[in-house]
C-alpha cells in the first residue's frame, strides 16, 4: 500500500509538470465541447486530434487524449439536457430524465447534478483504478462468453424496472429493440439478413447513434411542436451563485444512486464486452428499480440524471484498466488510445508497470487532476448552457434539426443514415403518443449485438448445452440475480395490491 502512495505521489508530480497540466486543460475543455456535440462523442473526438499530439512527448500526448476522453464524458450530458439530443450514445440514459428537468425550468440543477455525478463517479473509479488495477485485470480475464452473456442477462432484467408497471408494452419495446439489432450481417455465416428486399446500406447494421438521435432529437422536436402548437416557448431558467450553492447541496439526494452507480461503471467498464453506455443505462435501470419513488423517473427525476453519469464516467476509467494491463481495449475510445502508445512504442500489457512506470503513474496521477479539472469547467460553464434554453423556440427548432442532420451522418457519412434518422423520429413520436415506453427499445439495441455474440460462442463451445450458464460460478450468480430482479416489481405490485 505505502508503494502504490509513493508511486501515485510520483504519479501526480508529473502529471503537474507544465506541459503535462496544460495538456490536461486544454484536453477536458475541448472534450467537453467534441462530447457535447452531437455525433461526435469521444471516439471521433481522439481519432480527430490524435495526429496533433506527435508535436509532444509521448506521455503528454496520451494524458492530453485521456483528457479529451474524460472532458466527453462529461460534455455528453449537456445537448442531452439541454437540447434532447444525446451528444453520444453514453448519454442516452441522461436524456430520459435530465431532458424533462430542462424542460421544467430546472436545467441549472440537472447540469450540475449531470457534473458533480460524474466527478463523484470519476473519482471512485479512479481509486478503485489505482488500488485494484491488478487483481481486477485478473479477475476480467475470467469473464468468458458465457458470463457475458449473463451481465447482458442481468442488463435486460432491469428493463422491467424502466417500463413501470405497463409490463407487457415494455417487453413489446425490448421485442423490437432485439429485432433491431439483428439487422445487418449475421456473426457467424457472414450472410446478411433483415435487409428488407436487397438495401445495401442496412448491410452494417443499425448505428445507435443514429436511433437515438431520431428518437431523442426528430421524435422529441416533433412532439414538442405538437405540444406547444406553434406557439413559442421560453424556458425561464435563472442560474446565479445562490443557486449553484444550493444545487450542491442536494447532492445528498442522490449520493446513494451514483455511489451505486460508480462502481457498477467501473466494473462494467473493465470488460471488454461492455462499456459505458451499457454500464449508464444499466446503472439508470438498477436506480429507479430500488428506488422508493420509481414513478417519478422519465419525468425529472435528479437520481435519473446521476446515476447514468456516475456510471459513464466510472466506465471510461475501468475500460483503461485492461488496455493497460492487458493491452485488451475496453471501449472503442481506448483502442484508438491502445494504437497512439503502439505508435509512440509504449506495449500495453503486465510489463508497462515495471519497464515505464513514470508513464504508467503519470496517466493515473492526470486522471485525478482531469476529474477536477472538468468539474471546475463544467459548473463555469453551466450559465452558457442554461442560456441555450432561454432560445424562442422557433430559433432553436432549426438548430437542433441541424444537429440532427450533422449527428446522423456523421458516423457512416451515408444518406441512408439520414433517412433511417427521420423515421426513427417518426418512430419515436408516435411511441410517445401511445405511451409506449422507449428506453427499452433503445436499450435492447444497444446490448442486442453483445447479448446474441455471447450466446452463440456460448452454445457452441458447450455443444447446445444451456446449463453452461448456470453451472460455472459468475455466470449462475448473475443469472439468479437478473432472475431476482425480474420479480422483484412483480413482488412489489403484489404486496401494494393486498395492502389496497
Amino acid at each position: 500500500m505505502q508503494e502504490v502512495l509513493s508511486l501515485l505521489g510520483a504519479g501526480l508530480l508529473e502529471a503537474m509538470q507544465p506541459l503535462n497540466l496544460m495538456m490536461i486543460i486544454i484536453g477536458c475543455t475541448v472534450g467537453l465541447l467534441v462530447g457535447a456535440m452531437p455525433g461526435l462523442g469521444s471516439v471521433n473526438g481522439v481519432a480527430i486530434l490524435l495526429p496533433i499530439t506527435f508535436l509532444v512527448p509521448p506521455t503528454a500526448a496520451i494524458i492530453f487524449l485521456a483528457a479529451i476522453y474524460y472532458g466527453a464524458m462529461y460534455g455528453g450530458a449537456i445537448s442531452s439536457i439541454t437540447l434532447g439530443i444525446p451528444g453520444a450514445s453514453t448519454a442516452v440514459a441522461t436524456v430520459f430524465d435530465g431532458r424533462p428537468l430542462a424542460q421544467k425550468g430546472h436545467a441549472d440543477k440537472a447540469l450540475t447534478a449531470a457534473a458533480v455525478a460524474s466527478f463523484i463517479g470519476g473519482t471512485i473509479s479512479v481509486i478503485l483504478f489505482t488500488l485494484f488495477a491488478p487483481p481486477l485485470a485478473a479477475f476480467a480475464l475470467k469473464f468468458g462468453p458465457p458470463e457475458e452473456f449473463a451481465l447482458m442477462m442481468l442488463a435486460f432484467a432491469t428493463f422491467i424496472g424502466l417500463g413501470g408497471d405497463d409490463i407487457p408494452k415494455t417487453i413489446f419495446s425490448i421485442l423490437i429493440g432485439l429485432v433491431l439489432a439483428t439487422i445487418g450481417l449475421d456473426i457467424i455465416s457472414g450472410k446478411p439478413r433483415l435487409i428488407f428486399g436487397d438495401i445495401s446500406g442496412f448491410l452494417h447494421g443499425i448505428n445507435f447513434l443514429v436511433l437515438a438521435i431520431g428518437i431523442y432529437g426528430i421524435g422529441e422536436m416533433l412532439w414538442t411542436l405538437e405540444s406547444t402548437q406553434g406557439k413559442v416557448s421560453v424556458h425561464k431558467v435563472k442560474m446565479s451563485f445562490k443557486s449553484l450553492v444550493s444545487n450542491l447541496k442536494d447532492v445528498k439526494e442522490y449520493i446513494g444512486t451514483t455511489t451505486l452507480g460508480s462502481v457498477l461503471g467501473y466494473f462494467v467498464g473493465t470488460l471488454p464486452a461492455a462499456g459505458a453506455t451499457p454500464a449508464s443505462l444499466m446503472s439508470y435501470g438498477l436506480a429507479k428499480t430500488f428506488s422508493k419513488t420509481p414513478e417519478e423517473f422519465g419525468k425529472g427525476k435528479v437520481a435519473g440524471v446521476a446515476a447514468p453519469e456516475a456510471a459513464n464516467n466510472a466506465a471510461s476509467t475501468g475500460s483503461m484498466l485492461p488496455m493497460i494491463t492487458l493491452g485488451i481495449p475496453g471501449s472503442p475510445t481506448t483502442a484508438i488510445l491502445l494504437g497512439g502508445m503502439i505508435i509512440w512504442g509504449l506495449r500495453p500489457g503486465p510489463l508497462l508497470f515495471s519497464e515505464h512506470p513514470d508513464f504508467v503513474w503519470g496517466l493515473i496521477g492526470s486522471l485525478y487532476i482531469a476529474n477536477f479539472a472538468t468539474l471546475i469547467i463544467n459548473l463555469a460553464f453551466i450559465p452558457l448552457f442554461v442560456r441555450v434554453l432561454t432560445m424562442p423556440f422557433t430559433i432553436l427548432a432549426p438548430v437542433i434539426y441541424i444537429l440532427c442532420l450533422v449527428g446522423g451522418y456523421a458516423p457512416t457519412q451515408t444518406m441512408h443514415d439520414v433517412w433511417l434518422m427521420f423515421l426513427f423520429g417518426i418512430v419515436g413520436y408516435l411511441l410517445r403518443k401511445l405511451n409506449y415506453p422507449v428506453a427499452p427499445a433503445v436499450l435492447a439495441i444497444v446490448l442486442g449485438p453483445l447479448a446474441e455474440r455471447s450466446l452463440r460462442q456460448s452454445l457452441l463451445a458447450s455443444q447446445g448445452d444451456v446449463t453452461t450458464f448456470f453451472t460455472r460460478p459468475i455466470s449462475g450468480t448473475c443469472m439468479l440475480v437478473a432472475l431476482l430482479l425480474v420479480c422483484y416489481p412483480l413482488m412489489r405490485k403484489f404486496r401494494k395490491s393486498k395492502s389496497a
